[in-house]
């Protein structure tokens, strides 16, 4: 079964919106980060078992490119400074003494090696449907020209959360011509464009309205909504939530 909010839009003139879309869905059991580079000669089966991910639906999966490995002879058309930032402050929140590709967070609260389709699998099981797992009840609809994003209120001890839009494009058919895949055409998906906090969740019921013309301009393919709690530090922790919004293609 598909766990994912999925949101129809129809466009006249991009970014226009011509009527409100279907909703429907279930809760994600699991949201998943992926941090790769198409200069990685160990990323592909990671990218791979990712791209299995995004089909099967029921995880929020978020592919973050980064750019550090730029320097072996290939820019990744996908990496931003920004995917980096967050992978190092993930580095740092879950105390690693230095960040790797593929690397798969699950739920902001463990990490692994991207390619271990087993040990991927089972952070996502192991942690559905129980404290570790997406305890607070998000949810994302499209009301007149705006996204509503509506967040349930959580257990005791939970008291404050960013509310994050990720914004990410549609898969990528990508040719690359030099570096340590060269003369290899990969598919990405999910690849993330941009990132905001558009709120803070204290713990209770609440709702957040966004203009949806400028949310569709930032990734062709959707975007997530994550309720991550974050420390005093200001690194990222535990997802307490999350629900995706997806735009149909053409």
């Amino acid at each position: 079964m598909i766990r994912q909010t999925i949101l129809a839009l129809a466009f006249l003139a991009a970014p226009a919106l011509s009527q409100a879309p279907a909703m429907a869905g279930d809760k994600p059991i699991a949201v998943v980060e992926l941090f790769t580079s198409q200069g990685c000669s160990s990323c592909p089966p990671a990218d791979a078992l990712f791209g299995e991910l995004v089909a099967e639906g029921e995880v929020v999966a978020l592919a973050y490119h980064v750019d550090y490995w730029d320097y072996l002879g290939w820019k990744d058309t996908l990496g931003s400074p920004g995917s980096t930032a967050r992978q190092r402050a993930y580095g740092r929140a879950l105390g690693q003494t230095s960040i790797y590709t593929p690397q798969v967070v699950v739920n902001g609260r463990t990490h692994m090696a991207g390619s271990n389709s087993g040990a991927v699998r089972r952070a996502i099981e192991t942690r559905a449907d129980t404290v570790e797992g997406l305890t607070v009840d998000l949810s994302a609809t499209y009301a007149g020209e705006n996204l509503v994003i509506e967040a349930g209120a959580g257990q005791i001890g939970q008291r404050k959360a960013h509310v994050i839009l990720v914004s990410f494009d549609a898969a990528h058919v990508v040719q690359i011509q030099r570096g340590e895949n060269r003369d290899r055409t990969l598919t990405y998906h999910n690849a993330v464009t941009a990132m905001q906090t558009v709120g803070v969740w204290k713990g209770r019921s609440a709702r957040f309205e966004l203009p949806m013309n400028e949310i569709a301009a930032k990734g062709t393919g959707g975007c997530a909504v994550l309720l991550q709690a974050v420390g005093t530090d200001g690194l990222p922790g535990p997802i307490l939530g999350a629900t995706m919004v997806m735009f149909p293609s053409g």
